[in-house]
């Protein structure tokens, strides 16, 4: 889902709700009456940086289009405990029916929101930029890269189809850089697509020969101690842009951007983030 126009959204959403109401939330449906109006807030309760209050109200306004709606902290915000992010009045079986879907967004986009910021706040002194990877929830990738923006940071590929990357198999099946960078070049042209084509490398030497192959827009950097890197960017000397990649977490990824790489992927973004807690809670 890949920009998805409004439409292909709230399909989206309406198949999360069905997921979780199927035929009735029938404990609502049992305790609270039809036309009980009320109201509810979204609470934080942990720090970090809040995401996904304009889905929130989209989800809501989908449930409800008369409930009113009042955001007092947006999107990208730092956030800290007993905040209120925002207040919703109206039907009280749509501020219920909404809750646990609402949540579910919000509190894993405000975790990768949360963990992006950290990674750059880390490398705010330098010029990488943080990126996030593939390694994401199936169906959910969208909001999760969604969830990197407001963090801070920037979407690397969105998927297979709108970049070329090179990786390690693709080199040794084809049998060597040249022969995979001029395979893909060829392929572009029989199909005119206009993709950038990135390449990894794992060693100096493949540095060196992607240096000596035209067609190439970015060169991942894999796995590189930190000597090494700064070896590599040091020989590429900004001829083309490069990208560090490779178990790169907090610990290790300001002296990363330090070494003047141009980009720095991190799969944790999405792949093993702990979502900020937050809550909804009734408004008496």
């Amino acid at each position: 889902m890949n920009n998805p126009e409004p439409e292909e959204l709230l399909e989206f959403i309406d198949s999360v709700l069905i997921e979780d109401i199927q035929d009735g939330d029938h404990t609502t449906l049992s305790t609270i009456d039809v036309d009980a109006m009320g109201q509810a807030h979204l609470l934080v309760k942990e720090a970090g940086i809040i995401a996904g209050v304009d889905l929130a109200r989209m989800i809501l306004h989908h449930i409800q289009p008369e409930l009113e709606i009042n955001i007092a902290i947006p999107d990208s915000a730092r956030v800290e405990p007993g905040d209120i992010v925002f207040t919703v009045f109206g039907r009280i079986q749509a501020l219920l029916v909404a809750e646990r879907t609402m949540l579910n967004f919000m509190q894993r986009m405000s975790g990768i929101a949360t963990r992006t910021n950290a990674y750059v706040q880390l490398t705010r002194h330098t010029h990488a930029k943080i990126l996030d990877t593939r390694k994401t929830s199936p169906g959910l990738r969208y909001f999760e890269k969604w969830a990197v923006r407001l963090g801070g940071g920037y979407n690397h590929r969105f998927g297979l189809y709108d970049m070329i990357m090179i990786k390690d198999n693709h080199v040794d099946f084809c049998g060597g850089i040249p022969e995979a960078v001029g395979r893909a070049q060829a392929y572009m042209a029989q199909h005119q697509l206009n993709l950038q084509v990135e390449l990894e490398t794992r060693n100096l030497e493949e540095v060196r020969q992607a240096l000596a192959t035209p067609g190439i827009d970015r060169i991942m950097l894999d796995n590189f101690d930190i000597a090494t890197l700064k070896e590599a960017v040091q020989l590429i000397n900004g001829k083309i842009p490069t990208e560090a990649s490779g178990g790169i977490n907090l610990n290790t990824v300001k002296a990363v951007a330090e070494t003047g790489v141009d980009f720095i992927s991190v799969g944790e973004l999405t792949h093993s983030v702990k979502s900020l807690d937050l809550s909804f809670k009734a408004v008496m």
